[in-house]
């Protein structure tokens, strides 16, 4: 999943990023608000990460402007202790949920993965797909109960995948979702991580539940 941090301090921010990064999160940081709304009109994100209190341009006009230009992926709000009136213009501005600084970083990560559940349609954190089973707290595949040793970006293709079901999803998507802006992209990559997927994924013959759509994408289909 990738996701949009913006923060202006710039400690806690490349804190936050790491910790994003290591919860499996592809990252592109923003330290003000124009490049905030930049990079939110720029790139698909999946879930951003919002303190209010920026430079250039507040977090509530950069929220309602991207709400405005039809941006609807979730958005975190950050907020000082006590600052309750902050709260509740970010949520009217169209915010999704927020948390008070100083927080944990389990905390944080938590939210954001119900989040990005939530705006897929999901409400638990594991989601099922036959005898497919990948937990996106613990980032965790099964099929048929035992765990697959998938490398990070074959969890962040079939994550996102599982996280559209039915939808043809193309090379040039994932290859947005999974990778961070300034990263050297090679969309046929994104062939190499679905051959893997499927071998993996149907080690025991019989499973195939990720179609491939000539000159139009993959498609993950739940299976029985």
């Amino acid at each position: 999943m990738r996701a949009l941090l913006v923060e202006d301090e710039h400690a806690l921010r490349e804190q936050l990023a790491a910790s994003l990064r290591k919860g499996g999160y592809t990252v592109d940081e923003a330290p003000d608000g124009e490049e905030a709304l930049y990079l939110g009109r720029e790139y698909p994100y999946d879930v951003a990460i919002m303190d209010l209190g920026l430079p250039k341009i507040d977090g509530i006009q950069v929220i309602e402007t991207l709400r405005k230009e039809s941006r609807h992926f979730p958005i975190l709000i950050l907020t000082a202790r006590g600052h309750w009136q902050e709260r509740v213009r970010g949520l009217e501005a169209g915010g999704d949920d927020y948390l008070t600084k100083p927080f944990h970083t389990e905390e944080l990560l938590a939210r954001l993965n119900a989040l990005v559940r939530r705006s897929a349609g999901f409400s638990s954190p594991v989601i099922s797909a036959g005898p497919i089973e990948l937990d996106t707290s613990a980032q965790r595949v099964k099929v048929s109960d035992s765990e697959l040793d998938l490398t990070s970006f074959e969890y962040k293709v079939l994550e996102y995948l599982m996280l559209h079901p039915d939808e043809v999803v193309s090379k040039t998507t994932l290859t947005e979702h999974i990778y961070e802006q300034d990263c050297d992209r090679d969309s046929n990559v994104i062939e190499v991580f679905i051959g893997r997927l499927r071998k993996k994924l149907d080690a025991a013959g019989g499973i195939k539940p990720i179609e491939t759509l000539r000159g139009r994408g993959y498609r993950f289909s739940p299976v029985s």
